[in-house]
């Protein structure tokens, strides 16, 4: 702002060139104020403005207030307490279908603006890194779903439930949705007396006001927010005792308690089996949700794995299938829960787990064969790949179809290369692995590349020239010990596929093409 300096009476030159450089100041920041909102992300290949950067959460407070009313938005505060990892003087949130009354950040009120599925906030300070920083948001959470936006709330016949995969909890409140980002919850709830609410982690007080009941909940172990769940209905819950003292409790429509008990009697033995392959369970509860909803998945929400009740109930499954389901969710509390996918490219290493030990379930229990499952796999996979991408290098998720990342590539064609990788380094050394794998990753993230590198070191010689064809060539290399096999686009599918192309993903909310694999299967 160029001036010419002149000198008189009292200095005020000097005292204009302090007011020009004060307006020069002003200036920039009004513009830096006025600059547009930008929605941010943290570069995922395959949801690229999902999470962002600039920040690491510690924990989130989350307070709903339902109504009573399950077609009504909830009253919501969030509280998000994190680390800033570089200096900000503005910070994006993921959040989208809520109204947002009003932001503090660290007790000061902040101006806010959206921009696509961020929240944009600007603090009246700027935030240096490595600043501890405290953000309040006052907002609504509406659970009526709105065109183009599948996830978040599941209205039940007798309430809520939630679906948060793969980038869906920004549709229930504020946060940094990706599960790179995992942090602890503490999560409240106000419902009318007559409701019973249950979520992640235990509980940890219940106060009764007036007509109301403020239930609380804590993890004790952080978590992806794509995996918070919260229960709102007129519910029973359901307690027991899993190995070594492990409480379960699992929360059912009060009305099947009894014509349930047989189904939930399960859980412990499968937490035992579990535990007899890869070692103890890795959280302070387990239990199943069991919804009156129509969601097309069941899904391993931490600590309480969320299933349609309709598949227990109905004979259009056999029970080795539904037993089988089961052991896919409570697998997942070790492999996508406890270890969490660094990005959404490393899938993989959640749903071919979690698929290997369902069908390793079924071969033990109901003598349903493993090797007969992955050769049907085999001979499907080139097609599963051109449809859907190599296991590690899955395609992006068709436009408005943001589910459609789960096709059975993902499934059965990752459950194929950890059949390949055990026929390759052997049976012992293929269960030391998967022991040291979650021993090593407990409550953290951990990608492809990790994976190889354990698999590699406890093989003890260099296995990336094995992997790579598997996890990301276009075809389908030989499968070590069975030269015989072969695949084709005609090929025969697995059971399993073929159990979910009737129902399930086939008629998920994304109804995304390619689907046909976890029917009411799993995510």
């Amino acid at each position: 702002m160029p001036f010419t300096l002149r000198r008189g009476p009292n200095h005020r030159p000097l005292r204009r060139r302090k007011a020009a450089l004060l307006a020069s100041a002003v200036s920039v920041c009004l513009l830096a104020a006025a600059a547009p909102a930008e929605p941010l992300g943290v570069g995922d290949r395959l949801f690229p403005y999902l999470g962002n950067p600039g920040y690491d959460v510690a924990s989130y407070d989350l307070s709903f207030t339902y109504s009573g009313k399950n077609d009504k938005p909830l009253r919501a505060v969030t509280t998000i307490s994190a680390w800033t990892t570089t200096a900000l003087d503005r910070l994006n949130l993921d959040f989208v279908h809520g109204t947002v009354e009003s932001v503090e950040v660290d007790g000061r009120r902040a101006a806010f603006a959206s921009a696509g599925e961020d929240l944009v906030v600007t603090p009246d300070h700027p935030l240096p890194r490595g600043s501890w920083t405290r953000i309040t948001v006052k907002h609504t959470s509406d659970p009526v779903s709105a065109k183009g936006q599948d996830g978040g709330w599941v209205r039940t016949a007798d309430g809520l439930a939630m679906a948060n995969q793969a980038d869906a909890a920004h549709l229930v409140f504020p946060c940094n949705d990706h599960p790179s980002d995992k942090a602890m919850f503490t999560v409240r709830v106000t419902a009318p007396d007559d409701y019973t609410v249950v979520a992640n982690g235990l509980p940890a007080g219940a106060e009764r006001v007036s007509r109301a009941t403020t239930w609380t909940y804590r993890t004790q172990h952080p978590m992806a927010t794509e995996l918070a769940q919260v229960s709102i209905g007129r519910s029973a819950v359901v307690r027991r005792e899993g190995p070594h003292g492990l409480p379960v409790r699992d929360v059912v429509p009060a009305a099947d308690r009894k014509a349930l008990e047989p189904w939930l009697a399960k859980t412990p033995g499968q937490i035992a089996w579990l535990e007899s392959k890869v070692g103890a369970y890795p959280f302070e509860t387990y239990g199943v949700l069991m919804a009156q909803a129509s969601t097309g998945f069941e899904l391993e929400t931490q600590t309480l794995s969320l299933f349609e009740k309709d598949l227990f109930t109905k004979p259009a499954y056999p029970a080795w299938y539904v037993d089988s389901i089961m052991v896919h969710e409570l697998s997942h509390q070790w492999f996508g829960d406890s270890v969490s996918p660094r990005t959404w490219s490393d899938v993989w290493l959640n749903e071919g787990h979690a698929t290997w030990y369902e069908s390793l379930y079924a071969q033990e229990k109901e003598k349903r064969s493993m090797q007969d499952r992955m050769k049907a796999a085999y001979g499907a996979s080139d097609r599963w790949r051109a449809e859907g991408g190599p296991p590690a290098r899955p395609k992006a998720p068709a436009p408005g179809q943001k589910i459609s990342i789960f096709r059975p590539n993902i499934y059965d064609g990752a459950a194929l290369v950890l059949y390949a990788l055990r026929q390759e380094i052997g049976t012992p050394a293929f269960e030391r692995l998967e022991r040291a794998w979650v021993r090593q990753h407990r409550d953290s993230t951990a990608t492809t590349a990790d994976f190889v590198r354990l698999a590699s070191a406890t093989a003890g010689r260099d296995l990336t020239g094995f992997f790579q064809p598997w996890l990301y060539g276009e075809k389908t290399p030989p499968m070590p010990g069975h030269p015989d096999w072969k695949s084709g686009r005609n090929a025969k599918e697995p059971e399993r596929d073929k159990q979910g192309k009737q129902s399930g993903r086939a008629r998920s909310r994304a109804e995304a093409p390619g689907h046909g694999h976890a029917g009411p299967g799993g995510k």
